[in-house]
């Protein structure tokens, strides 16, 4: 489903007009229509508003893949091989094979700014999308992923320490 066709369900799910839902972020009823009829696409920070105003994952207005996407750097899972390995020899359920192998993490990334800077160049390639573009659905969906999300629960508990 495109990132329109996405925008069209979320408003109709709540119940608002083309117009209501337009008001809540602040652009034109015009602009909301050229979206859902796909003529135009609202900017990577008209989605992470999407996103908060109306409590939808980033993920599902970004048009990621059914068969899902890695849990450390947000690439897609196109094919099974995609994904990483767990010590036992078993594809990760969670992690790509960019990110992970035999149970660890192949990189030991400081921040996630570090990995979309060393990820962006291989997702732009394997969507087809550009780099600009990779960079920026990394940067707004890596807050939201497991890996992510796991490291921040350790930081805090170490700086309660």
């Amino acid at each position: 489903m495109s990132i329109g066709q996405v925008i069209k369900v979320v408003r109709e799910e709540r119940g608002l007009t083309q117009s209501q839902f337009a008001h809540k972020l602040f652009v034109t009823q015009q602009a909301l229509s050229r979206w859902e009829k796909g003529t135009a696409e609202p900017s990577i920070d008209m989605i992470r508003l999407i996103s908060t105003r109306f409590e939808v994952p980033m993920a599902r207005l970004m048009e990621m893949p059914d068969n899902g996407f890695c849990q450390s750097c947000a690439m897609p899972f196109y094919r099974p091989e995609d994904h990483g390995t767990e010590p036992d020899g078993t594809r990760s359920g969670d992690y790509c094979n960019y990110c992970y192998d035999d149970g660890v993490f192949l990189q030991d990334y400081a921040n996630s700014d570090e990995l979309v800077a060393a990820c962006a160049p291989m997702m732009a390639e394997s969507c087809h999308i550009s780099v600009e573009q990779a960079e920026d659905c990394m940067s707004a969906l890596l807050p939201n992923l497991k890996r992510w999300r796991h490291q921040d629960e350790i930081d805090a508990v170490a700086e309660g320490e």
